[in-house]
């Protein structure tokens, strides 16, 4: 049998208020791309190619319009946007939630966890993580707990959406947990998961170089991969980034 959608929350329709978001995001001017930009974010479907601020300007509007939303109304129009035929759509949905981020809860949470899995490439799923799901994380320390355990995931992008997910513990920083999550994937043999560890070393780094560089130099001779130490050393000095070359033992995983 299939599965019913939920009611919608009095004082929205839904239905409505997503068809107006989809027009609104087929009808912005958009500039001819220079690049596949479906390849170059890793969408599973198709992108228009909005600017970023053009996204921005259509959830500001939308917030001006609808100021008062509750949790349940937020969710409902996520949820519908979600399955779009567009990346700019799922865009959307994920800003909608950050735009709303007062107001979510343990149900937010849910549907944002619902999502991780299908949220594939770079652009959606960075966007995702970073954004509402590193939110709900700061406001309710007992979900890092779900993070430390995406670490462990089969799917690939999981395990990336976990180190974006620290996003706001980096900016407080407050790099405990940071520390304790990415050593769990300091090791991973999946590129685009290998660069995201390194990408948060280095924010890490900003926020506090010397503890950044004592928890390289601690794990170094285990070998870590290239990409881990180039990326997270960004910054650092020629002298720093060299030793670390020099003292790492990382070796490439046989061709299977």
């Amino acid at each position: 049998m299939a599965r019913r959608s939920p009611p919608a929350p009095v004082g929205l329709d839904v239905a409505d208020a997503r068809i107006q978001l989809v027009e609104q995001i087929r009808r912005v001017p958009k500039a001819p791309p220079t690049i596949d930009l479906q390849s170059y974010v890793g969408s599973p479907v198709p992108v228009l190619g909005l600017s970023v601020p053009q996204l921005r300007r259509i959830l500001k509007d939308f917030w001006r319009a609808h100021r008062d939303l509750d949790e349940k109304s937020v969710n409902a129009l996520a949820r519908a946007l979600w399955p779009g035929q567009t990346f700019e759509e799922k865009i959307v949905a994920i800003g909608l939630l950050s735009q709303y981020e007062k107001v979510l809860g343990d149900a937010s949470w849910a549907l944002t966890d619902g999502w991780v899995d299908e949220a594939t490439g770079w652009g959606l799923s960075d966007s995702l993580a970073a954004g509402p799901v590193a939110g709900m994380v700061r406001s309710k320390p007992a979900r890092f707990r779900a993070i430390l355990r995406w670490t462990r995931a089969t799917n690939l992008w999981r395990r990336r959406a976990s180190t974006y997910a620290l996003h706001r513990y980096v900016r407080a920083k407050e790099l405990d947990r940071p520390f304790q999550l990415l050593e769990k994937l300091l090791r991973d043999r999946e590129f685009w998961v290998q660069r995201a560890v390194g990408t948060w070393l280095r924010e890490c780094w900003k926020v506090d170089r010397k503890r950044t560089e004592k928890f390289l130099v601690s794990h170094i001779q285990r070998g870590l991969p290239p990409v881990v130490v180039s990326v997270a050393t960004e910054r650092a000095s020629k002298a720093f980034r060299a030793r670390l070359r020099r003292m790492n033992t990382w070796k490439r995983a046989p061709k299977r």
